[in-house]
C-alpha cells in the first residue's frame, strides 16, 4: 500500500527535459542577479583570446567564480586587468548550460581602491628589481650636447609645448616626437613600442637616431599614471640603448619607469633642462676659457723664450767647439805623407817576391810535364775503347742468335693476347650496354618527374604567369603600379601589356616575338613537353 502511494505521488511531479531545466535555471539566475558588483582577485588571466573575448576567474579566500569580458566590452573598460589584481567587477550573473556552470559577464571593471594598486605596484617593483632592471650599474650618463632628442608623449597636451619651448630657449636642437596615448587601454603598449621604435633607428633616411629620449606626461592620479607602471614599458626603458629621461607626473609622482630610466626628471620641463645646457652659459664659459687660453699661451711663450736665451748663454763658442777636431785633422794630414811612403815600399817588396817565381825556364818545364801527362791519358783511353768495342761485339753476336728463335714464340704469345683482348672487348661492350640502359631508365624517370612538376603543365589547364619588367613573376596585386609594363605567359606563348588604375590592363595586348613564333607551330595537345636529355 505504501509503495502504491509513493508511485502515485511521483507521477504528480512535473517532468522537465534537461534543456528545459537548464533554461529555467538560467532565466531564474539572470532575473535575480541581472546587475551585481563583485569584489575579488583576478586569477588565471592570460589576455584576450583569439576571438577577442577574455576568460578568467574572480576569487577570494573561500570561493571562486568564473568571469568573462566580451570582445565588444573591452574598449569601454578604462582599466586593463592584470593577474593578481584586486578589482570590483560590475555585470550580470548567467549560466552556461553546456557544463552546468555559472559565471559573471563583466560590463565594467575598476580597481578595488588605491591600496590594491599600491600592493600590486610594490609586488611588481620587487619582482622587476630582483631581475636587475633598476640597478644603478646599468644606467648610462646623458650626452652633454645631443644633436637629436626623441620625445615620447601625447602630441596634443601642454607637455610637448613646454618641452619644445624650454629646449628652444636653452639650446635649439632637432626634436623628433613619437605621438602616443598616455592614458587608457593600450597606452602602455604604445609607449613601449615608441621606445623600441626610436632604438630601431639606424641613422639612415630622413630621420636621424636620437642621442637621448624623453618619456613625458603631465600629472594625474595613480590610475591616470598606471600605464607607466606597465611591465612592457619598464622592460622597454631598461632595454633602451639610447639614454632615457623619465618625466612622468610631478615631483611627488613616482612610477616604475622612473626606476628603469637612466635619469628621472621632476617635471617635463625639468627633463628638457637636463637634456640640453644653456647656450648663453656655454658661450660665456667658452669666452672665459678662450681668454684664459690666450693668457696662458702668452705667459708660456715668454717663459720658453727666457729659457732659450739662458741656454744660448750657456753654450760654448764656435771656435771652442771646432778646436779639437781641427787639431785631429792637422795631425792626420801631417802623417798622411809618411804613411803613403811606407805603403809604397811594402807593396814594391811584395811585387818583387811574386816576380821572382815567374821565370821562363819554370814555365817551359811545367808545360812539358803537362804535355807528357796528357799523352799518357790519351793512350789509356784508346786501349779502354778497344776493349769496350770488343765486348759490345760479342754481346751483339749473342743477341742475334737469340733473336733468330724469337719469331715463333712471339707469334704464339700474340695469338693468346689477341684472344684475351677479344674476350675483354665482349665483356666491356656488355657492361657498357647495361650501364647505358640503367642510366637511360633513370634519366627517363627523372624527366617524367620534372615534367610533372613543370609549371607549363599548369599553363595548359588555363592558367597564366604574369611577369614584370625584370621578367620575374608577379605574385601579388599590391606590388603592381599603374603604367607598369608586364608580360603574360600562356601555354602557347606570351603577350605584352600595360597595367591601368586598379590593376586593369590598358591598350591592346601585344604578342611578343617569341610568343608569335610559338603560336606559328603549336605543339599537339596530347604530347608531354619535352626536355633535352643528357645523351
Amino acid at each position: 500500500m505504501t509503495s502504491l502511494l509513493a508511485d502515485s505521488a511521483s507521477t504528480n511531479i512535473a517532468e522537465f527535459s534537461v534543456s528545459e531545466l537548464s533554461g529555467s535555471i538560467k532565466r531564474t539566475v539572470e532575473t535575480a542577479f541581472d546587475h551585481v558588483r563583485v569584489r575579488g582577485e583576478i586569477s588565471g588571466y592570460r589576455g584576450q583570446h583569439s576571438s577577442g573575448h577574455a576568460y578568467f576567474s574572480l576569487k577570494d579566500d573561500r570561493a571562486r567564480i568564473d568571469a568573462v569580458i566580451w570582445k565588444g566590452t573591452f574598449p569601454r573598460i578604462k582599466f586593463r586587468p592584470e593577474e593578481g589584481m584586486e578589482v570590483i567587477a560590475t555585470g550580470k550573473i548567467t549560466t552556461f548550460p553546456g557544463s552546468s556552470k555559472y559565471q559573471i559577464v563583466i560590463e565594467n571593471l575598476e580597481p578595488a581602491g588605491a591600496g590594491a594598486l599600491m600592493a600590486l605596484l610594490e609586488e611588481r617593483r620587487r619582482r622587476l628589481g630582483a631581475e636587475g632592471l633598476f640597478d644603478q650599474d646599468r644606467k648610462r650618463p646623458l650626452p652633454f650636447l645631443p644633436h637629436v632628442i626623441g620625445v615620447v608623449t601625447s602630441p596634443t597636451g601642454a607637455v610637448i609645448r613646454d618641452i619644445l619651448h624650454r629646449i628652444s630657449d636653452r639650446f635649439p636642437v632637432h626634436v623628433l616626437v613619437w605621438p602616443v596615448k598616455v592614458q587608457g587601454e593600450g597606452s602602455g603598449d604604445e609607449v613601449a613600442a615608441a621606445i623600441r621604435g626610436f632604438n630601431a633607428f639606424r641613422g639612415e633616411g630622413p630621420f636621424k637616431r636620437p642621442d637621448v629620449l624623453i618619456v613625458a606626461r603631465g600629472g594625474g592620479s595613480l590610475e591616470d599614471l598606471w600605464s607607466f607602471n606597465d611591465e612592457a614599458v619598464v622592460r622597454a626603458a631598461a632595454e633602451s640603448s639610447i639614454p632615457l629621461i623619465s618625466a612622468v607626473g610631478h615631483e611627488t609622482d613616482w612610477t616604475l619607469i622612473d626606476h628603469a630610466a637612466d635619469m628621472r626628471a621632476p617635471t617635463p620641463t625639468g627633463a628638457a633642462e637636463m637634456a640640453v645646457p644653456v647656450k648663453a652659459d656655454l658661450d660665456a664659459q667658452m669666452a672665459s676659457l678662450t681668454a684664459r687660453l690666450r693668457g696662458s699661451s702668452s705667459r708660456q711663450m715668454d717663459h720658453r723664450r727666457h729659457v732659450v736665451r739662458s741656454l744660448v748663454r750657456a753654450l760654448p763658442s764656435l771656435d771652442q767647439l771646432l778646436a779639437l777636431p781641427r787639431r785631429r785633422f792637422d795631425e792626420a794630414a801631417a802623417g798622411l805623407g809618411r804613411g803613403l811612403e811606407r805603403t809604397t815600399v811594402v807593396k814594391r817588396r811584395s811585387f818583387e817576391r811574386a816576380a821572382s817565381g815567374l821565370r821562363l825556364e819554370l814555365l817551359v818545364n811545367r808545360l812539358a810535364q803537362q804535355r807528357q801527362l796528357l799523352a799518357e791519358r790519351i793512350n789509356r783511353s784508346e786501349r779502354c775503347l778497344e776493349r769496350q768495342m770488343l765486348k759490345e761485339h760479342n754481346r751483339l753476336g749473342r743477341a742475334g742468335a737469340s733473336l733468330a728463335a724469337l719469331p715463333a714464340r712471339l707469334v704464339g704469345h700474340l695469338q693468346r693476347e689477341r684472344q684475351h683482348l677479344r674476350s675483354l672487348s665482349r665483356h666491356a661492350d656488355t657492361a657498357i650496354s647495361h650501364t647505358l640502359n640503367r642510366s637511360r631508365s633513370a634519366i627517363t624517370a627523372q624527366d617524367r618527374v620534372l615534367q610533372s612538376l613543370s609549371y607549363k603543365n599548369v599553363l595548359k589547364r588555363g592558367f597564366a604567369v604574369v611577369r614584370g619588367e625584370d621578367d620575374h613573376p608577379l605574385t601579388r596585386a599590391a606590388g603592381i603600379r599603374e603604367g607598369l609594363a608586364i608580360s603574360v605567359e600562356f601555354a602557347d606563348g606570351r603577350i605584352a601589356a600595360v597595367t591601368g588604375e586598379g590593376g586593369d590592363l590598358v591598350d591592346a595586348p601585344t604578342v611578343i616575338p617569341q610568343a608569335k613564333k610559338r603560336l606559328a607551330k603549336p605543339e599537339p595537345a596530347s604530347e608531354t613537353p619535352k626536355q633535352g636529355t643528357l645523351f
